[in-house]
């Protein structure tokens, strides 16, 4: 299936980057461009999504895709002790709630009105709701982070796989997340990882980690893909809603490293390295979305210090160019990084 992301003018992908970042104006602009835009869902209850998709469609009349969280099993192991421990630091947290992210209402939502793709991150759908989605009219796609959960993937009927490399910004899209394991499972590259994945499974992949030129994107295309998932090369638009402490971040000239960390929503995502990071992160929970909740008032000051600056492993090459410029030189560098490889190969 996956017709429309093989049929692109532009084999670029806005990865869906929840709690502010990706806004109407920035999918448009993306999709407009002949790349493919997703909503993302994660954060939102049904009415806000449903504000969301509407924006986008007064906005273009290309087809976009929508991100939904998949809620996890509940864990609570350990959070109360971490909340005393940012009291204790003199920060004053919310308080440690579990939800589901309103994904049934979501869902019901997509099924009552359906858009082109939806893709689901923290775990695989079932089989009913992706033959429901098939029913409307939606291509599924879920993110996986190693073969097994590909596997796992191609046996509930997606049509296809984001591919997510250790080098992305932001949430690891594992299925479980393990409190044994800091990163919360294998950890693969996302070249070496496409490689695996398509010797697993016979299903259309895309991209994603740690690309932000169009030499990423030629590479992940020589490498199987169909298109490349770029989330942290989009944060820099003037269309995306980073705010200012994150935009200051991803321009600053020394290029501080990023880690995995599950210091601020208690699961594994990498992002810029700061004070919060650096001395929290031993001693955060595996408990999502817990965790989320309790950092949210320290990370809505928009201190830098301690706020979650979400960035994949290139960040420094990030430019800060309109959203449709960006795809436009995206796509031109992949030619003529592709040209260079096959002048390369032909030698």
């Amino acid at each position: 299936m996956i017709g429309v992301l093989t049929a692109l003018d532009s084999p670029i992908v806005l990865a869906p980057m929840a709690g502010g970042p990706t806004t109407p104006e920035l999918v448009a602009a993306v999709s407009g461009a002949g790349g493919f835009g997703f909503v993302a869902g994660g954060y939102l209850d049904a009415h806000g999504l449903g504000a969301a998709v509407a924006a986008v469609r007064e906005r273009t009349a290309r087809p976009f895709g929508v991100n939904l969280f998949l809620p996890g099993e509940r864990c609570d192991a350990g959070v109360e002790r971490y909340r005393a421990r940012l009291v204790a630091a003199g920060f004053d947290p919310g308080e440690p709630v579990w939800d589901d992210d309103a994904y049934p209402d979501k869902l019901a939502l997509l099924l009552a009105d359906p858009v082109p793709v939806v893709s689901f991150t923290f775990g695989c759908p079932d089989p009913d709701a992706v033959a429901r989605l098939h029913a409307v009219g939606s291509e599924v796609l879920t993110t996986v982070t190693n073969p097994d959960e590909a596997r796992q993937a191609a046996e509930a009927g997606v049509d296809g796989l984001v591919v997510q490399g250790f080098e992305a910004g932001g949430h690891r899209g594992v299925f479980d997340n393990d409190p044994a394991d800091p990163a919360g499972g294998p950890q693969y590259g996302l070249l070496a990882l496409l490689r695996l994945v398509a010797a697993a499974v016979d299903l259309p992949l895309v991209a994603a980690g740690g690309i932000v030129d169009g030499a990423g994107v030629a590479a992940v295309l020589a490498a199987g893909a169909v298109a490349a998932q770029l989330g942290t090369a989009f944060l820099a638009c003037p269309e995306a809603g980073t705010k200012p402490a994150h935009r200051a971040a991803l321009a600053a000239s020394d290029g501080a490293p990023t880690a995995m960390t599950r210091a601020f929503t208690g699961r594994p995502a990498r992002a810029i390295r700061n004070t919060f990071l650096d001395v929290h992160t031993a001693a955060a929970p595996a408990a999502y979305p817990q965790v989320h909740h309790t950092t949210r008032p320290i990370r809505a000051h928009g201190d830098p210090a301690t706020t979650n600056l979400w960035a994949g492993q290139a960040y420094p090459l990030a430019r800060p160019l309109p959203a449709a410029e960006l795809v436009a030189t995206l796509l031109a560098e992949a030619r003529e990084a592709a040209s260079r490889a096959a002048a390369g190969v032909a030698r």
